[in-house]
């Protein structure tokens, strides 16, 4: 069997074109502009670029782009004050808070504070359970990009053996529901799956929303125009504290000079080095 090539630009462009189309009519017909507010924390240079992006689409297909930044000092009740403002501003219909959050900031608390109807990532709790129980809700945007893109290939997905490599919270589950609702017969994959091979060749459709650190850094590296060490570097930034320690070869304490920080770091190497 010869692979088909999907066309996931055409598909975009398409799906922007109804977009901007019901822009046009939701103003022209009940005189409402859409708002989209973007908050940024920090300045993550990956996150930059994202909300670069989207605050340049929004703008193009006729919607109003509300851009609020706070420095990466900010804390917890600066931004929850913020969502509250958001929240009750009619001007602004949806609310993208970008990650990761500087450590002070508790994500999930953050994620919780957004008005469901204005949660456009579909992040926040009620909508995760919405779609969990297969009722109508904001749903995350890459899980459905995947369905529309697979929707490329199949008429139907119906009664499809499909198989999801990856688990997380924002993709892999989702993602999951999304196809259980169309009524595949699905099986999430991850790291602790045994024999993945031999999972993946039964299967119909396979999607992998899960991949290795140094592929991850190579298709960054490309999208982004960065370097791989840049890339890297943000990662880095964006790993917890926990991760890095169980991935480090040396940990040096905190809270020393930086005179007795460099020597004990000299002492380290001179021992590696050894």
């Amino acid at each position: 069997m010869t692979a088909a090539l999907i066309d996931g630009k055409a598909v975009a462009a398409g799906l922007y074109a109804k977009v901007a189309a019901e822009v046009r009519r939701l103003s022209d017909v009940h005189v409402v502009v859409p708002g989209l507010a973007v908050v940024l924390v920090g300045h993550n240079p990956a996150s930059e670029i994202y909300v670069g992006s989207k605050k340049k689409m929004t703008a193009q297909a006729g919607m109003h782009s509300y851009d609020h930044r706070l420095p990466d000092t900010a804390g917890q009740a600066e931004v929850l004050a913020l969502l509250a403002r958001l929240n009750g501003d009619p001007a602004v219909h949806g609310i993208l808070v970008q990650l990761p959050l500087p450590p002070q900031i508790d994500p999930y608390q953050i994620i919780a504070a957004i008005d469901p109807a204005k949660d456009v990532d579909g992040f926040h709790p009620m909508n995760a359970g919405l779609l969990a129980l297969g009722l109508p809700s904001l749903v995350p945007c890459t899980p459905l990009g995947c369905i529309a893109l697979a929707l490329t290939v199949h008429a139907s997905l119906t009664g499809l053996d499909a198989v999801v490599i990856g688990r997380s919270s924002n993709l892999g589950r989702p993602l999951a529901q999304l196809l259980i609702a169309r009524s595949a017969t699905v099986t999430v994959a991850h790291s602790k799956t045994r024999d993945l091979p031999a999972v993946c060749r039964r299967a119909d459709l396979v999607v992998v929303v899960s991949a290795p650190r140094d592929v991850q850094v190579h298709r960054v590296s490309l999208r982004r125009r960065m370097t791989k060490a840049d890339v890297a570097a943000v990662i880095a930034r964006q790993m917890p504290d926990a991760e890095k320690r169980r991935r480090a070869d040396v940990v040096v304490r905190t809270g020393l000079s930086r005179h007795h920080a460099q020597r004990r770091l000299r002492q380290l190497i001179r021992k590696l080095l050894a």
